[in-house]
């Protein structure tokens, strides 16, 4: 059990601890201290949070994948599904659930990665289900089809508000590095300034939400 927060690995613990086929065998606040959990109690799970120092969280689950392929790794996060599951499933986590999920989500999100299946909310899963078949659909003129993976990410952030630093610190990179992505995204898209891209933005992610709940 992995998070930052004492009383979230306390309290997720004593429901697992409750729990006749399952036990917590060892808690850890940082990718060091994990690690060398991992080593002596040798796990069937890693279920981690991403508030850890700094970066830790994604760069956890980045270095337990490396050295440990065959354990699963749930993670539960407050962090926002819609930008960062499918990321960390592609960095090697086999699921991600919300910490606001009620308990018994959360205790079936563990026996399903325990057993060999990913795990993400219904949500999620018809989000991405709808991606993978709908892209052969999509318009190459798409002005959106110009952007990387990571510039998408800083547009979805730039259209729910976050400034630069806020989106440098969710996505653990620097400001300077989220400013280059932003001037890129305005080349690409032929904006002229900041407030045009925020303002493009809220417009594309509106639009992501219209077309899902037409869905």
């Amino acid at each position: 059990m992995v998070d930052g927060h004492p009383l979230v690995r306390h309290g997720l613990r004593d429901v697992v601890d409750r729990q006749t086929d399952m036990v917590v065998c060892a808690e850890a606040d940082t990718l060091s201290s994990t690690c060398s959990a991992i080593s002596v109690t040798l796990p069937d799970i890693v279920v981690s949070g991403l508030d850890l120092d700094r970066s830790e969280g994604m760069e956890l689950v980045r270095s337990v994948r490396a050295h440990h392929p065959q354990l699963p790794i749930l993670v539960m996060s407050a962090h926002d599904e819609s930008i960062y599951a499918e990321r960390l499933l592609a960095m090697g986590a086999n699921g991600y659930i919300m910490k606001q999920a009620p308990t018994d989500d959360v205790l079936s999100a563990v026996r399903r990665v325990l057993a060999g299946e990913v795990f993400l909310s219904a949500a999620m899963t018809s989000a991405l289900s709808y991606t993978k078949h709908a892209g052969s659909r999509l318009s190459i003129s798409n002005p959106i089809d110009r952007l990387t993976a990571r510039e998408r990410q800083v547009m979805h952030m730039a259209g729910l508000g976050l400034s630069t630093r806020d989106t440098a610190s969710a996505l653990a990179l620097s400001m300077k590095t989220i400013e280059s992505h932003r001037q890129r995204i305005r080349r690409k898209l032929h904006l002229e300034n900041g407030t045009q891209l925020v303002q493009y933005a809220i417009a594309w992610l509106t639009g992501q939400h219209a077309a899902a709940e037409v869905r």
